[in-house]
């Protein structure tokens, strides 16, 4: 007689299985594991540099950039001839701050001096502008930091050079 309840209940599972596994695999269809991310590469980086500079050059500026990728990770950066000394760290502040704010650091400037959001100051960001998110195809694939308070002019330059001179992969 013991058996008996054993065998009911393997019965019982065995026999709900079909009607709940086809919920579960309808589910798991629906669902989008893994999602395709762009990345600027490298060499994105250093032309995205080498533009920048050409650009400071004609204007007659010194300045320093950082281009970061999607994740903040630091993938280039330059400083001209004759930079302050502390050029690449304040070009690097600026980018991490268009990254985690997804906008133009003047913009987050403008946010934070009129005090309609001060998170940024308490964040350790730098909101001074000069630095841009990089937009491809509407993703974040990262941003560029200028020394600069033309910095923001150089980076939408070098953005121009880059992304905007050849069709967007699909």
């Amino acid at each position: 007689m013991r058996i008996r309840p054993c065998v009911l209940l393997v019965s019982l599972l065995a026999a709900m299985y079909p009607a709940a596994h086809p919920l579960a695999m309808q589910a798991t269809r629906d669902i989008k594991p893994t999602r395709d991310i762009k990345v600027i590469s490298s060499a994105g980086a250093r032309a995205m540099a080498d533009a920048c500079t050409a650009w400071a050059e004609q204007n007659k500026v010194v300045v320093a950039m950082a281009i970061l990728d999607w994740g903040g990770n630091l993938i280039e950066s330059h400083a001209m001839e004759g930079v302050a000394a502390n050029g690449i760290d304040t070009a690097l502040l600026k980018a991490k701050s268009a990254l985690r704010w997804r906008r133009a650091t003047s913009e987050t400037n403008r946010i934070v001096r009129t005090g309609e959001n001060l998170a940024a100051t308490f964040m350790n960001d730098f909101p001074q502008p000069g630095a841009l998110p990089i937009m491809v195809d509407g993703q974040i694939v990262g941003a560029m930091g200028v020394s600069s308070a033309d910095g923001e002019k150089c980076a939408q330059a070098a953005i121009d050079a880059v992304f905007k001179k050849t069709p967007q992969s699909k």
